[in-house]
């Protein structure tokens, strides 16, 4: 490919029209299930507040260097992985980089697969909370029936039909306007509960478990280990999705500060989703435990106590579709510029295929056990190897002076001091710790 960037009106499915809408679009990419069932458990296991201090100096780091970074390359390039990786490699007079840009790629699509089926469970939950199904059998097995083989198809394909939908609008009419929407929606919603959480009684027995300092945790490796894999994939920093939603970012936004804002939501929606899920679970001693049986069968029995339960219900597990349609919408998007761009295949064209292969799949693998071990695969042994390529061409392959100047773009202060060292050492040998600890730890995000 020409190293001449591609103008910006080429690029397939338009532009960000304002910088609130680029922000909630990243904001809804980056806010997921991690956010919701994994932090709160984290927060209270490694540490209470105590967990907060890595935490935040993690999400700090990786905001401003590598979110930053991937926005940057996607700006730059005007394209996806596959085409920055190749503007990257080609910028040095090297080839593969198209090659390379397709390891994030999958890593997108195989965590969309998985992704498709726990929203499909959400949605379901929703219509149970509305209808009663939820509260007429136990938590357990109304987990179990909509999880088991071929359980949830309806639901399951609703989901990657409204992802597509939303999707064949384009950037402003579809992902900017989506976003818009359910983002501050997620806040609002989740704030509604969290406060009325705060009145249940036995309910400070959760904020204890959240808020009171362990210090000594700091001296535990696995504190500051588990924090730094909750911050790298809170922030979708996979080498892929925040490319895409840079290559639609106008030239005259501040990327660092949006990235800064956008670290900063993603880190209010994981506390305000703790303050929401974990004292309501202390409230009725029940265990705090992480991954989907919290989400589906811990915290629907928590509703059937409350009184007007099955409004809350209907209302936590509205905002948590929120959260996760606006992630699904920006990993099917980033496939999707892919397929269209480098097979010449139309937007809504490339959009079918991509739900048609997430679907295909995804069917197969709806019984609990088998999505589990597949999305373990992904996230453990695929996504943070993207990461790390992408890492790698941002910062040494195109280098710091290339990423800078279009950092600089729309930006009056200069970048922070340090930022060539920390980008270039610290967060590229952290992104690479991730890929080792990940498959050490079996999974630390």
């Amino acid at each position: 490919m020409s190293l001449q960037r591609q103008p910006k009106g080429m690029t397939p499915a338009g532009q960000f029209g304002s910088k609130f809408g680029f922000i909630m679009a990243s904001v809804g990419s980056a806010i997921g299930m991690g956010n919701i069932w994994m932090f709160p458990y984290r927060l209270g296991q490694y540490g209470g507040a105590a967990f907060l201090i890595p935490y935040f100096l993690f999400v700090a780091l990786f905001g401003a260097v590598g979110l930053s970074g991937e926005f940057a390359l996607g700006r730059l390039t005007g394209t996806g992985p596959i085409g920055s990786y190749g503007y990257a490699m080609e910028s040095r007079g090297k080839k593969g980089g198209r090659l390379l840009g397709a390891i994030p790629l999958f890593g997108s699509l195989g965590i969309a697969i998985g992704y498709a089926i726990i929203v499909g469970w959400v949605l379901r939950s929703i219509f149970g909370a509305v209808t009663g199904a939820m509260f007429s059998v136990d938590s357990q097995t109304y987990f179990q029936q909509m999880s088991g083989r071929f359980g949830s198809v309806p639901w399951h394909f609703a989901v990657i039909a409204v992802t597509v939908a939303i999707l064949a609008s384009g950037v402003l009419k579809g992902i900017e306007k989506v976003n818009k929407f359910m983002m501050p929606a997620f806040f609002v919603l989740f704030l509604f509960i969290a406060v009325r959480v705060a009145f249940l009684p036995g309910a400070m027995e959760g904020y204890r478990y959240l808020l009171i300092p362990k210090w000594e945790a700091l001296l535990q490796r696995d504190t500051w280990i588990m924090a730094m894999g909750q911050a790298f994939f809170s922030l979708s920093i996979t080498g892929s999705g925040m490319i895409i939603y840079g290559s639609y970012l106008s030239k005259k936004e501040d990327i660092c500060h949006s990235s800064g804002i956008t670290a900063l939501l993603d880190t209010l929606a994981a506390l305000v989703s703790g303050f929401a899920v974990i004292p309501a679970v202390f409230a009725f001693g029940l265990d705090p435990q992480s991954g989907p049986p919290l989400l589906f069968i811990t915290l629907p029995k928590v509703f059937d106590q409350m009184p007007m339960g099955a409004l809350f219900a209907a209302l936590f597990f509205l905002s948590v579709f929120f959260a996760g349609i606006t992630s699904l919408v920006n990993m099917f998007e980033v496939v999707g510029e892919a397929v269209q761009r480098h097979l010449g295949l139309s937007r809504i064209l490339s959009l079918l295929l991509v739900g048609a292969a997430a679907f295909g799949v995804g069917v197969f693998i709806e019984y609990e056990p088998y999505m589990g071990r597949w999305m373990d695969t992904i996230t453990i042994y695929v996504v943070p190897v993207g990461a790390v390529l992408g890492a790698v061409m941002i910062y040494w392959v195109l280098g710091l002076p290339t990423i800078k100047k279009e950092l600089m773009l729309g930006r009056n202060k200069p970048l922070f001091k340090g930022f060539d060292f920390l980008a270039k050492y610290v967060y590229v040998l952290l992104a690479m710790a991730v890929v080792v600890l990940s498959i050490v730890y079996k999974g630390i995000g």
